[in-house]
């Protein structure tokens, strides 16, 4: 029997659309984010990245592929992992499909890690994706991103993310076994095959850079719950009767669920 307010049709519709105007207001409020998004001054890119990928050695300027705009995912999956970060293999799922029109829009998609180029490649190989995915293990990409972090950064605390100074699992050093907390960091860890300190060296976010006139700009970056609208399931979830509905780390990768 279920313990949720029951109504009638009349009364589910008076309800509906005074939700309705407050869901109005978001979207009007989300416009005008987006315009003040696109109004943020842009910081022009010298430093020359230069990342690994199948068509060899490529700059950040390559990496637009012959288009004005590129978008940079930045997926967890570090020199030590086994795998790539469960979250945010979440989120690739999302997004794989809809590169293609991006693309045919002056968009460029692309995720970077550190990890190795022939373990992303095995990895995109295992979970069926076709977006580009380049390798930033020798140069300073995510660090300048602050979306990876030194052993020595985790020791002194100097590490910032999502614009603050942010803890960087201080109290677990490599080797430690694992322990659940709220974030799931340690079933985290768990699944792509590393301990805690080295799992939390590694962050998500996402990066806007713009091409004109032959100089790369640097426009936008997002992190942490600034990825909420990424990741396509919440979106989903959000508007199901029992919304997220999440006591922890429940979701999987999409090849690891059981059938049927």
């Amino acid at each position: 029997m279920t313990h949720h307010k029951i109504g009638t049709r009349q009364e589910w519709l008076a309800a509906r659309l005074e939700l309705l105007a407050a869901e109005k207001e978001i979207t009007r409020r989300g416009d005008e984010l987006a315009r003040r998004r696109q109004e943020l001054p842009w910081v022009r890119i010298d430093k020359e990245y230069v990342f690994d990928t199948d068509q060899g050695h490529l700059t950040l300027r390559d990496l637009f592929a012959g288009r004005s705009q590129l978008l940079i995912y930045h997926f967890m999956f570090g020199p030590d992992y086994t795998a790539g970060c469960p979250s945010c293999s979440a989120i690739a799922d999302g997004f794989d499909g809809f590169v293609v029109h991006l693309a045919n829009h002056d968009v460029t998609l692309s995720a970077v890690s550190r990890a190795p180029l022939a373990n992303l490649n095995a990895y995109k190989r295992r979970m069926g994706w076709t977006f580009p995915w380049a390798s930033a293990l020798a140069s300073d990409f995510n660090f300048d991103f602050n979306v990876s972090v030194t052993e020595e950064q985790q020791r002194e605390g100097t590490v910032e993310y999502n614009y603050r100074p942010s803890q960087p699992r201080l109290d677990m050093k490599p080797g430690t076994p694992p322990r659940p907390t709220p974030d799931g960091a340690a079933k985290g860890a768990a699944m792509t095959g590393t301990d805690v300190a080295t799992y939390a060296r590694e962050r998500p976010g996402l990066s806007a850079f713009a091409l004109e006139d032959g100089v790369v700009y640097h426009t936008y970056s997002a992190y942490a719950r600034g990825l909420d609208a990424l990741w396509g399931g919440y979106q989903w979830l959000d508007r199901a009767p029992n919304g997220r509905n999440e006591a922890g780390y429940w979701w999987r990768r999409h090849d690891e669920y059981k059938k049927g």
